[in-house]
C-alpha cells in the first residue's frame, strides 16, 4: 500500500458555490513530515482522524503566513472549503478570534461521526445536505457582488471602486473583514492575489503575470506570503507546500 499523499476535490452544487468552494480529502498525512501550510484565503471545516483512531472537528482560522504543518498525528481528513459569506450564512461566526490558528468544535458537531470519513463520496453528500439546510432566504447582495468582484479580479481592485460598486463606504467594508475574518480587506486581496499567482509559478511562469509593480516587489510579495522565492515554489521539494498541491490540481 502507498504511503504518497492522496488528494481529492470536488465542487459544491452551483446553488451555493457563493459560500462554498469545495469538498476536500486528504489521505497518508501522517507519513508528511515537512509539509507548510500557505495562505489561500478559504475558510476550511476539517472532519479528522487521528492516528489513534480519535474523530476532531476543526474550524481553521485564515493562514496570513507560511507556517510548518501541526505535529497533531492527523492521518487523513475531509473538509469542507468555505468561502468567507459563509460564516455569517452558514457557519454563524466569525474566525477573528484565531487568524493563524484553528477552533476545535464538538465532536457531534453538525452530526458527523468518524463513520463518516470512510467514504469521501457519502461525506460530500450529508455535507451538502446539511448546507442546504441552512441556506438562509436571502443573502445580502452588497455582500455577493462584494465577494464576486473580489474574486473575479483576484484581489486587484482599489477599494474605492468596491465601496462605489456596492454602495458601502471603506470603513464599513472593513469594519465587515475585521470583524468576520480578523484581517483586513487589503490584506485578503493580497492573498487572493498571491493564490492566483500560484498558477503561474505552478506553470513555470517566474515573472508577475499580475499587477506587481516589478519583479522585486514579485518576488517580495511571492516570499512573503509563501515564505520562499518563486523559484523555491516552483520547485516545490518533496511537495512540501500542500496548499501549492492541493488548490491547483482542479
Amino acid at each position: 500500500m502507498s504511503n504518497d499523499l492522496v488528494y481529492k476535490f470536488v465542487k459544491p452544487v452551483q446553488s451555493f458555490s457563493d459560500l462554498v468552494y469545495g469538498y476536500s480529502s486528504l489521505q497518508n498525512l501522517s507519513t508528511f513530515n515537512e509539509g507548510i501550510i500557505i495562505p489561500n484565503g478559504k475558510i476550511d471545516l476539517l472532519f479528522c482522524k487521528t492516528v489513534h483512531n480519535e474523530f476532531k472537528i476543526v474550524l481553521m482560522g485564515l493562514e496570513t503566513q507560511p507556517k510548518p504543518m501541526p505535529k497533531r498525528e492527523i492521518s487523513s481528513f475531509f473538509a469542507i472549503n468555505f468561502n468567507p459569506l459563509a460564516l455569517e450564512y452558514i457557519l454563524q461566526q466569525s474566525i477573528a478570534d484565531f487568524v493563524n490558528g484553528g477552533k476545535e468544535l464538538p465532536s457531534d458537531f453538525w452530526g458527523f461521526t468518524i463513520e463518516d470519513l470512510e467514504d469521501f463520496d457519502k461525506f460530500t453528500e450529508k455535507a451538502s445536505q446539511k448546507i442546504k439546510s441552512l441556506l438562509p432566504e436571502k443573502i445580502d447582495e452588497r455582500k455577493q457582488k462584494l465577494f464576486e468582484l473580489i474574486f473575479s479580479s483576484h484581489g486587484e481592485i482599489a477599494i474605492k471602486d468596491l465601496a462605489e460598486s456596492i454602495n458601502w463606504n471603506e470603513r464599513q467594508i472593513n469594519r465587515y473583514f475585521n470583524k468576520h475574518l480578523g484581517i483586513s480587506l487589503k490584506y485578503y486581496c493580497k492573498i487572493l492575489r498571491f493564490q492566483a499567482s500560484l498558477y503561474h509559478i505552478k506553470d513555470g511562469n517566474l515573472f508577475p503575470q499580475l499587477n506587481f509593480t516589478d519583479q522585486s516587489h514579485f518576488i517580495k510579495e511571492i516570499k512573503k506570503l509563501s515564505g520562499v522565492s518563486p523559484k523555491e515554489l516552483f520547485k516545490n521539494e518533496n511537495d512540501r507546500f500542500l496548499q501549492f498541491l492541493i488548490y491547483h490540481t482542479t
